[in-house]
Parts: C-alpha cells; sequence; structure tokens
C-alpha cells in the first residue's frame, strides 16, 4: 500500500511539473526561422568586439553564423596578419612593436547619423589606438596611434556624418612634451586629460589627429555625439572628479557627482 501510494505520488508529481508548451519547445521550427540559406544574406551583421584577443568577430543575423574573425591589433598566423610586409608595420608604436590590445569598443561610420556599412572603427585600450575596418574587404585598413593618452576606454565616438572619430583618455598623463620624470604626488597640479579628435577623409576614410583638447584630470568614461539640432556637440561622461591617484575605489568616490562634458567642435 505505501509503495503504491508514493508511485502515485510521484507520477503526479511528473505530470505537474511538465513545462507548458513543451510539446512546442521539443517540435517547434524555431530553426527554419533562423535559417539562411546558402549563398543567401543574413538581414545584419554584429561587429563584436574580442577584448585581449584584440580581434573582431563577425556574426549573421538571424543564422548566429560566425561568418569572420577580423585581427586587428594581434598578429594571425592564419591569414597572415601582423607577418606580412603591407600588415606588420600596423602594429608598430611608439613603444615599439606591440601585437596585441584590449579591443574595446565598436562603431560603424555614420552618414546623417545612420550607420553606412563603410567602415568599422576599434580602440586599443592599452596601447592607445584607433583601428579602421574597410567593411569592402572585411580587414584591418589601418591603425593610428593617439599621443597624451593613456587607457584608450572612452573611445571610438562617431560624430552624424563621420567627421570625426573621438577619443578620450581615461586616466590622466603628464603631456608627451614634458620633460623628466612627474611625481605622482603632483596628480593634481600637473597630471591632464585629453579627448581627441581624429578627422576621417570622406572618400578614403584615412584617419589623421586633427587636435586634441585639454581637460582637467578626470577620468572619461563613455561620450556620445549630438545629431540634428545638437549637431556640432561632443558629450562625455567621467568621473575621479576628485583628481585622486592612490586607492580609487575609495577615494576616486567621495564625490556623490561627476560632470557631464560638453564640447562644441564646430
Amino acid at each position: 500500500m505505501l509503495i503504491t501510494a508514493l508511485l502515485a505520488i510521484t507520477l503526479g508529481w511528473l505530470q505537474s511539473c511538465k513545462p507548458k508548451g513543451a510539446q512546442s519547445a521539443v517540435s517547434g521550427d524555431a530553426a527554419a526561422k533562423v535559417y539562411v540559406a546558402p549563398g543567401k544574406y543574413d538581414e545584419f551583421y554584429d561587429f563584436v568586439s574580442g577584448g585581449f584577443s584584440g580581434q573582431m568577430a563577425v556574426y549573421g543575423i538571424p543564422s548566429g553564423r560566425l561568418l569572420r574573425v577580423i585581427p586587428v591589433f594581434s598578429v594571425d598566423p592564419e591569414k597572415g596578419y601582423g607577418y606580412s610586409e603591407e600588415t606588420k608595420p600596423m602594429l608598430n608604436t611608439s613603444h615599439g612593436f606591440v601585437p596585441w590590445d584590449d579591443l574595446h569598443h565598436i562603431a560603424l561610420s555614420e552618414t546623417d547619423g545612420i550607420q553606412d556599412g563603410r567602415w568599422v572603427f576599434a580602440n586599443g585600450n592599452n596601447t592607445p589606438r584607433i583601428a579602421r575596418v574597410d567593411l569592402k574587404t572585411f580587414r584591418t585598413a589601418e591603425i593610428i596611434e593617439i599621443p597624451n593618452s593613456a587607457g584608450n576606454h572612452s573611445s571610438p565616438f562617431i560624430t552624424e556624418n563621420s567627421e570625426y572619430v573621438i577619443a578620450g583618455t581615461r586616466f590622466s598623463v603628464p603631456l608627451d612634451n614634458t620633460s623628466g620624470d612627474v611625481p605622482i604626488n603632483t596628480y593634481k597640479e600637473n597630471f591632464k586629460g585629453t579627448v581627441s579628435f581624429i578627422a576621417v577623409d570622406k572618400t578614403s576614410g584615412k584617419m589623421s589627429i586633427s587636435f586634441q583638447v585639454l581637460m582637467p584630470g578626470v577620468n572619461f568614461d563613455l561620450a556620445r555625439a549630438g545629431k540634428g539640432v545638437s549637431h556640432g556637440w561632443m558629450f562625455f561622461s567621467c568621473y575621479n572628479s576628485e583628481k585622486a591617484n592612490t586607492l580609487l575605489e575609495v577615494n576616486a568616490s567621495q564625490k556623490d557627482k561627476d560632470f557631464i562634458i560638453a564640447v562644441n567642435w564646430k
């Protein structure tokens, strides 16, 4: 009797735990909804930063297929990137040959504030660099190093018609033309932030540093370009308005609020 009762309870419990819609989950047509036949194109492309791999991945949506891994800041023996005469010089910096980086953020070129599919830009977070990938070939076309910068996290950000790629330094530094060692205990007086405006040629996409804006010694985080009636403005978020240089988890969070910094680049 006891065994029969337990069996009945167990069967009842199993029936009650059956998920609703289990039939559709098992026999549904989910795969068909994302299937893209050979020779057909996905509706969207997802450009994904690769972090410390120094690479960029491209996925098709809705298929989820990995279409290409694009080497940017790191060598890739399979593709010969960083070994060939055409690509190896792109990994040279003022600090020597640096074949790695933290590819952190990605931004596509824009026309009238709409992504136009010409180029995609990526930041190197360690050695301050910006790369441009040509979307005609899905290959890295050029890399530019940014002076007066450290921790190139606040980049790349694109203006409404790709006039500029913007890069803000995450950590304030003594300027590159400063002579001699600058003691860290003079941080508030001698360490400065910068935001760099990198011009983009309308036809070729070739980049060049147009100008830099000297800022207080805060840490820049993210930014967005104004559009429409706010065209010509660039808005930056920041932290560490305390200008601390030790125990940042504590000393850089003493104030309740930091700043939104607005720059009119026109």
